[in-house]
């Protein structure tokens, strides 16, 4: 009965069959346009910029600039700073300053030599300030700056560290650092006495 319906009202003419065609060649052209959407959107999306927020920095970076902002005050020098001014090993074999270099045992207070004659005292605690705690009262108390300006001792300091840690940091991230065109040799301080006993010890052999 469904089949004979049509024809009583006369649309004999019309071919059901192309019918079936039709819809596949919609499909392909629709899911063309569907894939050139999606291609429209995503460049417009990479173009407004949103792509660029996805390659987040590295959790090791973040973590290492968040720690140091709240560990060192912005009025001292920031490890970057430090490292982008410093020599490398081989530059360093180049200056005679270093020909002979050895950091000397450790201990909390460091020497430091080939200042330029224009350092300051601000110049040194700006530099090696950034290893004291200046919360703490006795940290504060122990960071002690005696740059020699005149004689023999001219261009040279010993800097006061809280602790042995602390002037070991110091010397290792200091030493070669360029200040005022001229690169700091960083060593730890030796007292005379030790140096004394050391040599009679030689003798004694």
């Amino acid at each position: 009965d469904v089949f004979e319906q049509p024809q009583h009202v006369g649309h004999k003419k019309i071919e059901f069959h192309i019918t079936s065609d039709i819809p596949a060649v919609l499909q392909i052209n629709s899911e063309k346009e569907e894939k050139n959407d999606l291609y429209a959107a995503t460049e417009e999306i990479n173009n407004t910029g949103f792509g660029r927020i996805f390659p987040a920095p590295s959790s090791n970076d973040k973590m290492e600039t968040e720690e140091e902002e709240d560990e060192i005050p912005s009025e001292f020098i920031s490890r970057r700073d430090l490292e982008k001014n410093r020599l490398s090993r081989e530059e360093m074999e180049k200056f005679s300053v270093f020909k002979n270099y050895e950091p000397g045992d450790p201990n909390c207070r460091i020497y430091v030599k080939n200042l330029a004659k224009q350092v300051q005292e601000k110049d040194l605690k700006f530099i090696f300030g950034r290893y004291v705690n200046f919360q703490s009262e006795e940290e504060r108390n122990m960071f002690d700056i005696r740059l020699m300006k005149e004689g023999r001792m001219k261009g040279q300091a010993f800097i006061g560290l809280p602790n042995e840690k602390a002037a070991a940091k110091a010397l290792k991230e200091a030493n070669g650092y360029v200040l005022f065109e001229k690169p700091m040799v960083v060593q730890f301080a030796r007292s005379a006495r030790p140096k004394q006993d050391a040599n009679e010890g030689k003798r004694k052999k």
